[in-house]
């Protein structure tokens, strides 16, 4: 179907959606992609709802305030106005048998109970279509693909699929060793799991309406027809040959599924996988995130550019004063900045600037 050229915190979007495919394709248009933000001139602030809300309170409210945010923010550039509804980091694995745990009084995270004692009476994994958090999901999809049509995007999730998707459900630990100790039985867990992918994401897909105006992944990159935001942060657990056995071939059917997507490559521990990483065919841009306690972004320049040298794009965290400094030391149809700018006036001179040193 066609896909409308505007949305009401959107007017632009099809011009941003050009600049979006360029991206994917590795090519330049008349600047680099780049998806800025700033409070909108003359609009009172307004805060978005706290994360994990949609999985505790009413969803009426919590999208109210995610128009009300929404409608106070200056999209600018090729920035696509979105929603990531979210329970949580280990979604998958509730939905598949664990259960998830809140602290009454902090919405920043929350934790997840394992529930694979015993491999072979847990095997084979399977979605239970009524569990409970599945259901919410569905439901907060569904009310947000209403609530936000014509206006906004619903961003698709943040799942941890894959080998995450296990690791939640029997511990980090103790799935180390069973991949030494009975490696045949977690090539099976793993084909239950790869199979659940393209269902998982297509429900949420349509429950949300995504096909109208295309989707984000969480991190905000878009496309006017499929994306998402993929990963493995159990990598940083176990070396090459575990990752090319059981997690490689998982994340390129994922890449292959949607057709472009970004990875979500977090820590020094998971470089070792780099090269793995870019061999897969529809990955197309790495988001590389630095980890607790390590050099800031702009500080792994080097590596910045060893990703671009095999071939694969970058998402690039900034400012309108440090996206000048990744301007000059970067591949400009290899990248896209994801911009903070104080105001729109500083956001629409950034865009200038880039237009004027492309």
């Amino acid at each position: 179907m066609a896909k409308p050229k505007s949305l009401q915190f959107k007017p632009d979007l099809e011009e941003a959606t050009k600049h979006w495919l360029a991206f994917w394709d590795q090519e330049l248009l008349d600047r680099p992609c780049c998806c800025i933000r700033a409070p909108k001139d003359g609009v009172k602030a307004a805060p978005g709802p706290q994360y994990l809300s949609g999985a505790r309170e009413d969803f009426n409210g919590v999208i109210e305030k995610i128009l009300a945010n929404a409608e106070s923010m200056w999209y600018g550039g090729d920035a696509v106005p979105s929603y990531t509804p979210s329970f949580g980091p280990d979604m998958i694995s509730a939905w598949l048998g664990a259960d998830l745990e809140f602290d009454p009084n902090n919405f920043g995270t929350n934790w997840v109970h394992a529930c694979i004692e015993d491999w072979d009476k847990s095997l084979p994994i399977r979605l239970d279509p009524n569990n409970k958090w599945w259901r919410r999901m569905l439901d907060f999809c569904t009310a947000l693909g209403e609530a936000l049509d014509g206006k906004m995007v619903v961003a698709h999730l943040d799942l941890h699929s894959n080998m995450d998707t296990l690791s939640a459900m029997r511990t980090p630990a103790r799935l180390c060793m069973d991949m030494m100790d009975i490696p045949e039985t977690i090539d099976r867990a793993m084909r239950d799991v790869r199979d659940l992918y393209i269902p998982i994401y297509d429900a949420l897909y349509n429950a949300a309406q995504m096909y109208k105006y295309g989707t984000c992944g969480w991190v905000p990159a878009y496309h006017p027809v499929r994306t998402n935001t993929i990963q493995c942060d159990f990598a940083a657990l176990i070396g090459p040959d575990h990752f090319k056995r059981w997690v490689l071939p998982a994340l390129d059917e994922e890449a292959d599924y949607l057709g472009h997507c970004v990875y979500h490559l977090d820590g020094p521990e998971c470089l070792v996988h780099l090269d793995d990483l870019c061999s897969i065919k529809h990955l197309d841009c790495i988001q590389w995130t630095t980890g607790a306690r390590n050099k800031e972004f702009i500080n792994w320049m080097d590596l910045l550019k060893s990703i671009q040298a095999k071939g694969k794009s970058l998402w690039v965290p900034c400012n309108v004063d440090s996206i000048k400094v990744f301007h000059k030391e970067l591949k400009h149809n290899m990248l896209f900045y994801d911009c903070w700018a104080p105001s729109q006036k500083a956001g629409e001179e950034t865009l200038k600037w880039l237009k004027a040193n492309t």
